[in-house]
């Protein structure tokens, strides 16, 4: 089964696409959201497996949301749903699975969805058949590896780091720069200068009292503070206008 997300501003093309799946199978459980903000929060909560995605939305189009999606490292499918055809060229560009045009026909949904699920059988068996990337950290003079994916965030100590992952933490003698360079092409962001988050647990973000953002993260209690000077380019980085 397939964990979907449905994003449209429109609630009966929500409706109508929710039933159209429903009758197909393959997709459960199928969430609806109204706006790209809410996507976002949808995608870090969820983690859903395919996206169908509206392009005329306020605020933040599927457009823009799509190209902040296609920048991730492991993003979800997306099949464009839209009423206008002339963002195809730009869509496919950015690697959607496909390109449906309202009113949505059935023959062409299921057609979709073969689509989306060879791109699936694709992707799963290149995952199979990739290593997983692993991060060689001193801990005590010992080398040790740890799979960058366990990685929850790295926090600055010093000229050293706390290393928290989801086996626990560790104070390691290395700087959050050094780690910085090593993490950043496996999804990790600073998002303040002494913090370094692996996206994939971003959960919540929230305003706090001091009116900064902070990120709540899966697996560990803590919430993460975002500086004031790279609030713009974690917002980015997350879809969020």
């Amino acid at each position: 089964m397939w964990n979907a997300l449905i994003v449209d501003d429109e609630p009966p093309i929500r409706s109508e696409l929710h039933y159209l799946l429903d009758l197909d199978g393959r997709c459960s459980p199928i969430r609806e959201v109204g706006s790209a903000t809410e996507a976002i929060a949808a995608i870090v909560e969820d983690m859903p497996d395919i996206i169908f995605l509206d392009i005329s939305m306020p605020g933040t189009d599927g457009m823009k949301l799509a190209e902040t999606l296609h920048g991730l490292k492991r993003p979800p499918l997306i099949v464009i749903v839209t009423a206008y055809a002339e963002y195809a060229a730009d869509a496919f560009d950015l690697d959607v699975v496909d390109y449906v045009l309202k009113p949505i026909e059935t023959d062409r949904l299921s057609h979709a969805l073969a689509r989306v699920e060879h791109a699936l059988a694709q992707r799963d068996g290149q995952r199979e058949n990739s290593s997983i990337p692993r991060i060689a950290i001193d801990i005590n003079g010992r080398k040790t590896f740890i799979p960058a994916s366990d990685i929850v965030y790295v926090e600055a100590n010093a000229d050293a780091s706390y290393v928290v992952s989801t086996q626990g933490s560790s104070l390691v003698n290395e700087s959050i720069l050094s780690f910085e360079k090593r993490l950043v092409p496996e999804g990790f962001l600073r998002v303040h200068r002494s913090y370094l988050v692996n996206l994939e647990y971003v959960r919540n973000i929230e305003v706090a009292d001091s009116g900064l953002l902070e990120l709540s993260l899966e697996t560990v209690p803590v919430r993460i503070p975002v500086s004031r000077r790279r609030t713009s380019f974690v917002k980015r980085a997350l879809g969020i206008s």
